[in-house]
């Protein structure tokens, strides 16, 4: 972690270290390939696979829960071994593979090939983030010192360039892949994460030695038949991708990885936090495990977008807009296009709150979330109910979209900020690994959510706002109860301001 002196003698863009823009634009592009075949995938499991929506929301459900599993190996690797730096570039290695691989489409249906080529796709992209992601924010966490009133604008910054790339990832690869054909969607998104990925390698110097192996020479080691241990873990890696793609393709596991995952790593930071750890520590980590916790909830409700919401915006909703019906894919760019245009105003916002020592603290700001994100689906059953037996004017999908963002704003970039805050140095990379792991949590309840929407038969409008407004209403409730016992945890943190 850098320290103060460090951090503010180095060379600044916009008061902010040289290595946050590097890392925003890199960012940038790995978010654009990951939303751009995200807005795609549910349609190419239904329209070009012939799943049945049951089925392909366990394949989604599934791929994006162990999207948010794997950093927690990563986060362990690179705080023991790799460091953050080794470890983002190797995960963009092995996420450009995966993204080109998803360019090979064959005949659809049943066609082996293709399906064998999409599933190890799948597994390579897992696999990847599992070594970017944690590690990408991990490395902004390392531009500042833990005191740093720059940290959450910071991260706020680097929100703006993460869904950069989600807002242009659904238009370009959304219009490609439904209009022209899925190769070539797909092949956008491998493009951007190459692009994303050179920069990486090109510009090194800006992040000022920051995100290296704590222990160089351990990694050059040979533990093993003369391999590095570098290497050693290289290879390892692309040996586990087998057991990735099996898990793809019996998705009724991934429960219990993730409940396995979840008491392990829990543990692990319980055990470090009660009986390793001075008070003001593990106060500090106690309060990270409560964000982690609610956390799920949050994400369990927004991940609806790429499976059900995708789905109902296709079927049930009056998509014309200036007399052009627009592909449903495209408004999966809506949530990264609304914080594009509003973050700034949150990072401005937490900033001028946090002078005058009115700021809310974290847990009051999860509180916020999960309301607003509950009421984001209300708002979508009114409209919904208002029309009756005809399609949902496309109004509401904005103004769901827009309370999702608010809500996300409040909860997303603030946590990724709390985790490198909280956590004891030595303990950063599993701590974020656990922070996704939970995400990972979010996502397989999403997948049960738009499993239930189902239940009435596919296609059903009824069914579908129905369950929206249970979740709705019960997001709300439990944002109340945050907020009512936030005061009472924001006591854990000896550094909240």
């Amino acid at each position: 972690m850098a320290t103060g002196a460090e951090s503010r003698s180095a060379p600044t863009i916009l008061g902010h270290p040289r290595g946050l823009f590097l890392l925003f634009f890199v960012e940038m592009w790995e978010r654009f390939s990951y939303y751009g075949m995200r807005a795609l995938l549910i349609f190419y499991l239904t329209k070009h696979f012939l799943f049945s929506d049951e089925k392909a929301y366990l394949i989604y459900g599934a791929y994006t829960a162990l999207v948010f599993i794997t950093p927690l190996i990563g986060g362990y690797v690179a705080d023991r071994y790799l460091g953050a730096r080794k470890a983002v570039l190797f995960g963009g290695v092995l996420l450009s593979g995966g993204h080109l691989l998803m360019g090979i489409e064959g005949s659809g249906g049943a066609d082996p090939t293709a399906l064998a080529a999409f599933y190890l796709a799948l597994s390579l992209i897992i696999v990847g983030v599992g070594f970017l992601k944690a590690n990408v924010a991990v490395l902004v966490g390392h531009l500042y010192p833990r005191d740093d009133i720059r940290r959450d604008p910071a991260f706020t910054l680097f929100y703006i360039g993460i869904n950069a790339g989600a807002a242009l990832g659904p238009l370009v690869c959304g219009l490609l892949g439904e209009v022209y054909g899925w190769q070539y969607g797909f092949g956008a998104a491998g493009v951007g994460m190459v692009v994303g990925l050179a920069a990486f390698i090109g510009l090194r110097p800006l992040l000022d030695g920051k995100g290296e192996p704590p222990r160089p020479e351990r990694l050059r080691e040979k533990p093993f038949a003369g391999i590095s241990r570098e290497w050693l873990i290289y290879l390892l890696t692309f040996a586990a991708v087998p057991l990735v793609w099996l898990l793809m393709a019996k998705q009724e596991v991934v429960s219990l990885i993730l409940i396995a995952a979840s008491v392990i790593a829990v543990g692990m930071i319980l055990h470090k936090a009660l009986f390793r750890l001075e008070r003001a520590d593990r106060n500090r980590l106690l309060l990270a495990l409560f964000l982690i916790v609610v956390q799920p909830l949050f994400w369990g409700l927004y991940e609806q977008t790429g499976s059900s919401l995708n789905l109902f915006t296709d079927r049930h909703v009056d998509r014309r807009m200036f007399g052009v019906e627009v592909p449903a894919s495209l408004f999966l760019s809506l949530t990264a296009i609304y914080i594009v245009l509003i973050a700034p105003f949150f990072a401005w916002l937490w900033t001028a709150l946090g002078r005058r020592g009115l700021e809310p603290s974290t847990p009051a700001k999860f509180g916020l979330a999960l309301i607003q994100i509950g009421a984001g689906f209300l708002v979508l059953v009114a409209g919904a109910n208002a029309a009756g037996v005809g399609p949902t004017p496309v109004i509401f999908i904005f103004l769901l979209y827009l309370l999702h963002v608010t809500g996300e704003l409040c909860l997303s970039p603030v946590g990724v900020s709390a985790m490198t805050r909280l956590a004891v140095p030595e303990m950063v990379g599993l701590l974020m690994g656990t922070w996704y792991l939970a995400t990972a949590g979010g996502n397989y309840i999403a997948s049960l959510i738009a499993r239930a929407t189902g239940d009435a038969g596919e296609g059903s409008a009824a069914a579908v706002v129905a369950v929206y407004g249970q979740i709705g209403w019960f997001a709300v409730g439990v944002g109340v109860a945050v907020l009512l016992i936030a005061p009472f945890v924001a006591r854990l943190d000896a550094d909240r301001r």
